[in-house]
């Protein structure tokens, strides 16, 4: 009788612990495997949220706190909420927040986006970069992003998606379907960018996820897509702010 082969699951990416063994390296990843646009299209995801002054902010699946910080630096007076299950990714990002002199505006803690345990109406704006698709109940987290946003905020979903606009599409489809897995494998030593590359292509088509969106209380003002559709912003308010 052969042996039984036991292979060691991917941990569920839900629960933090897929990341948390790729932490380290995440960052450089990023902003390998997106040839840095990664940045500009975080930036475009904070120009959408329409900030007030003394903005109070959620960031959602914050990582390594990139998208926090930004924030923190475009807007000077806000203060931001950075929310993620994965410790390991906190300690990364806490490490850049001290020596970022930011400390101050910008709080890291472990939190999960289904439940969030915030009051009604707290933030001017709440969003997530990268995260919605890995949240086993993406229309929990939805909900949970338009019951905290005050009516006046904004709620802005950055995700990856398989490319499909423009003639170099193919091109774009190909780099994350075969070059993504392969250098994220080669880099971290690990099997989780064969999960990001399988998670993209799962991910609902925009229009579909939109029509998620506004099932779960949010009025979707925008859906652009980024780089040849490579990633997608979605804007929205919470929907009690047209009633």
């Amino acid at each position: 009788m052969s042996e039984a082969v036991h292979q060691t699951p991917t941990p569920n990416p839900g629960s933090g612990e897929m990341f948390d063994q790729i932490a380290g390296r995440y960052d450089l990843l990023n902003r390998l495997m997106s040839m840095g646009i990664d940045q500009s299209w975080r930036r475009k995801t904070v120009a959408a949220m329409e900030l007030p002054t003394d903005a109070l902010v959620l960031d959602l699946a914050t990582g390594t706190a990139d998208l926090a910080l930004m924030i923190a630096r475009l807007h000077p007076d806000a203060k931001v909420v950075g929310s993620d299950p994965s410790a390991r990714m906190l300690e990364v990002g806490n490490e850049k927040v001290e020596r970022s002199g930011l400390g101050g505006r910008v709080a890291l803690e472990v939190g999960d986006a289904q439940e969030l345990p915030y009051d009604d109406d707290t933030f001017d704006g709440c969003c997530i970069a990268f995260g919605i698709r890995n949240v086993p109940d993406r229309s929990a987290a939805l909900r949970e992003m338009a019951r905290v946003t005050r009516p006046t905020g904004r709620v802005a979903i950055l995700e990856l998606g398989e490319p499909s606009v423009g003639w170099l599409s193919p091109i774009a489809r190909f780099h994350v379907r075969k070059v993504i897995p392969r250098l994220g494998g080669m880099l971290s030593g690990s099997r989780e960018y064969k999960y990001l590359q399988e998670s993209i292509a799962a991910f609902p088509p925009a229009d579909e996820f939109a029509r998620q969106m506004s099932t779960s209380g949010l009025d979707v003002l925008d859906v652009k897509p980024l780089t040849f559709g490579a990633c997608t912003l979605f804007v929205a308010q919470p929907k009690e702010a047209l009633s």
